[in-house]
């Protein structure tokens, strides 16, 4: 089956080198958009610069490469669409579904992360200020590819969450939903960590009148200890000369086929096999998967 129409994309965020859990995700995105002969965009999540590892934007692009992960037009980073995130948020703040918060954390304490509205109706200066999104009083769900049905109720388990930080900076949930519908993006593979963000983004979409994408999760690559791999959890970036058997080893993850022969291969050469047989239903539909077990 192919569609031309699909636009799939993955999107890292340059804290550190790509890990096995980062090629997991990527790879997954990667073969679901090549096994239909669509497009696979990459876009650099740059908006948080004080997270961002020096040399780590240049790491990711090379070890892609190294890998065979082509894409396909030119890397978009976040960086260069601040206009539009403060073009939205403007709007939505004049109608009044948006609204400055002056919290601090400590004020925020005992509330298991989810916002009382302690600013909601103050009507704050968006100076000095994060900037918060009125979610309703209603539950939004999604079927995931792989993950199944999902649901959530904004009021009672997010509250109302931020679009914009008190230091200036644009919050995930606004600028993904934007970059998203900005590059026409028709299906998202991603980790199923960002599972529970879904929802906030399914009502981003509603409020703004965007399209709703296909999305599929799949499961976090963990530690023994449970702990997800993570950019500073191990630094070593993915080295070149074992790319082969690490797309091996990412495949098992995802429950596709393979053969140890390939192991000796090009890279080029085992993703083209593996996007032949694709199958996004043999993915395990769990949250996690050892690390220890992909060998």
């Amino acid at each position: 089956m192919t569609d031309s129409r699909y636009i799939g994309r993955f999107a890292p965020t340059p804290s550190g080198f790509l890990h096995l859990g980062s090629l997991v995700a990527a790879l997954a995105s990667w073969l679901d958009a090549r096994a239909v002969g669509g497009q696979w965009l990459l876009r650099m999540e740059d908006i948080d610069p004080p997270r961002e590892a020096p040399g780590a934007q240049k790491a990711i692009l090379d070890t892609l490469e190294s890998y065979g992960l082509e894409w396909d037009g030119e890397v978009v980073y976040q960086h260069d669409r601040h206009g539009a995130y403060a073009e939205v948020i403007d709007r939505l703040f004049r109608q009044g579904l948006a609204y400055a918060c002056t919290c601090s954390r400590k004020q925020l304490e005992g509330y298991n992360g989810i916002y009382p509205g302690l600013c909601r109706n103050l009507g704050h200066a968006q100076e000095d200020a994060a900037i918060r999104i009125r979610v309703p009083e209603l539950t939004y769900s999604f079927n995931d590819r792989v993950q199944g049905h999902f649901q959530q109720h904004l009021g009672k388990e997010v509250g109302d969450f931020v679009i914009r930080r008190r230091d200036g900076l644009y919050a995930y949930q606004l600028a993904v939903v934007l970059d998203d519908a900005w590059q026409g993006v028709t299906d998202i593979v991603r980790g199923a960590d960002l599972l529970d963000n879904t929802p906030r983004q399914l009502y981003l979409q509603e409020l703004l009148g965007l399209s709703q994408p296909r999305y599929l999760h799949v499961p976090l690559i963990v530690q023994p200890d449970g702990h997800k791999l993570g950019k500073s959890y191990r630094s070593a970036p993915l080295p070149a000369e074992q790319a082969a058997p690490l797309i091996l080893r990412a495949l098992r993850a995802l429950g596709q086929p393979t053969d140890a022969a390939m192991a000796a291969a090009r890279p080029a050469e085992v993703l083209a096999h593996a996007a032949r047989h694709w199958n996004a239903q043999a993915i395990p539909r769990s949250l996690a998967l050892a690390e220890a077990e992909l060998h």
